[in-house]
């Protein structure tokens, strides 16, 4: 059993979970790893392992046929398959978003309607709050549902849908017009059921091809064009007009602690990477790992691990508690996305000339990390949210 990143405290249940997740990811992922990642190839064999065990069902209580685990639970086995692949856990971290979402605000019918058959993994959620001409300016956003007699019609552009073209369900953000005077009021969640694949997919509702990028390959991120696209009004998540922000926000929270399982995941691999070299690698007739600048620099990369992992762990039990942890999951996904950045890079540095080649692990790595620096919200961001909260806690009295 490794020492770094163990939590305790436990369940026998969470124990067996894990045990079976990191012997998954072991025998299935981190050997198919490379060659699909290259490839830029969906990992349909590796998300089918996934629906046999029950991952998509995780959180999803078991009167739906889920597993009914905390975001605990679900964090830490994200850690361990970002450990593996990081694009594998992106599959199922939009998807356990909206389930979130669905389980804490949809309405009765909402909840029948898609929990079970999320829970089996035949519906994939993907969420959507970003536009072209926005990053984390949600209020700003343009694309709109105007109201008709049956329902009603969506017009606009949405940009960074993670799993946009392998998903069947989105959970969407727009602006609607509810009267309100602050901005963020006038934005709603809809659950856009649709088709998997990409091009006009539903009448009035296009998924352009896959966006190419420098890493988080394998998994799709993708556009979605709305043009005339008719919804009902039961569609709305919890039928609740206006009320889209405070939802996705909520999802937002547990998709930050998501975000830094996966980071403390690629961390986790990477200095599993640098301590095996150093110890091979020789140079001046002993190994690297021998040599007090390398042993330092494991050291240090050690201590961020273990430190990542515990803020990680804190933000997912503060979430469970049904205490607000807006603070702490942006403490955890600041700390744990810039600590991967630096822990990858030393990895990278001890691996010399070799780190530099597609034949070795690290190379993806290197090029994975740096989008947890950015996704569900940059570092500057996390920093907005921390202060803002400290702020509040911390009001002068003078």
């Amino acid at each position: 059993m490794a020492r770094l990143a163990q939590t305790a405290g436990l369940t026998d249940v969470q124990s067996e979970i894990l045990a079976t997740v990191r012997q998954f990811v072991d025998k299935e992922v981190i050997p198919r790893a490379q060659e699909l990642e290259h490839s830029d190839t969906y990992p349909a064999e590796i998300v089918e392992g996934m629906k046999e065990m029950g991952l998509f069902g995780l959180t999803i209580p078991e009167e739906y046929g889920g597993l009914g685990e905390s975001l605990l639970t679900y964090a830490l086995v994200v850690e361990e398959i970002a450990r593996g692949w990081m694009s594998v856990s992106g599959v199922i971290n939009t998807h356990f978003i909206v389930a979130h979402m669905i389980k804490q605000h949809g309405t009765p019918e909402q909840k029948q309607h898609f929990l079970p058959r999320m829970a089996t993994g035949e519906v994939r959620g993907s969420f959507s709050m970003s536009e072209p001409d926005l990053g984390s300016d949600v209020a700003a956003i343009k694309t709109r549902a105007r109201k008709t007699d049956d329902g009603y019609v969506i017009d606009g552009s949405k940009m960074w849908l993670t799993n946009g073209g392998s998903s069947n369900l989105i959970a969407l953000l727009v602006k609607t017009d509810e009267g309100a005077e602050k901005a963020h009021q006038n934005l709603t969640t809809f659950l856009i059921e649709k088709p998997e694949g990409f091009g006009e997919v539903a009448p009035g509702l296009t998924i352009p091809g896959k966006i190419d990028k420098m890493g988080y390959k394998g998994v799709d991120t993708t556009e979605a064009v709305f043009d005339g696209y008719k919804v009902g009004a039961d569609k709305v998540l919890g039928e609740a007009p206006g009320k889209g922000f405070a939802y996705m926000m909520d999802g937002v929270e547990v998709g930050r602690v998501n975000v830094a399982a996966r980071a403390c995941g690629i961390a986790i691999r990477a200095f599993e990477l640098a301590v095996e070299y150093a110890q091979q690698r020789k140079t001046f007739g002993k190994a690297i790992a021998e040599h007090q600048a390398i042993a330092f620099k494991l050291a240090e990369m050690a201590t961020k691990v273990e430190a990542a992992h515990l803020m990680m762990v804190n933000a997912a039990r503060l979430k469970d508690s049904g205490a607000r942890n807006d603070v702490e999951a942006g403490m955890a996904k600041l700390i744990a996305s810039e600590y991967c950045a630096e822990v990858t890079q030393d990895s990278f540095r001890i691996h010399g000339g070799y780190g530099y080649s597609k034949e070795y692990e690290i190379e993806r790595l290197m090029r994975e990390a740096p989008f947890l620096l950015i996704g569900e919200g940059t570092s500057e961001i996390q920093k907005t949210i921390i202060s803002r909260g400290l702020l509040r806690e911390y009001k002068s009295r003078s």
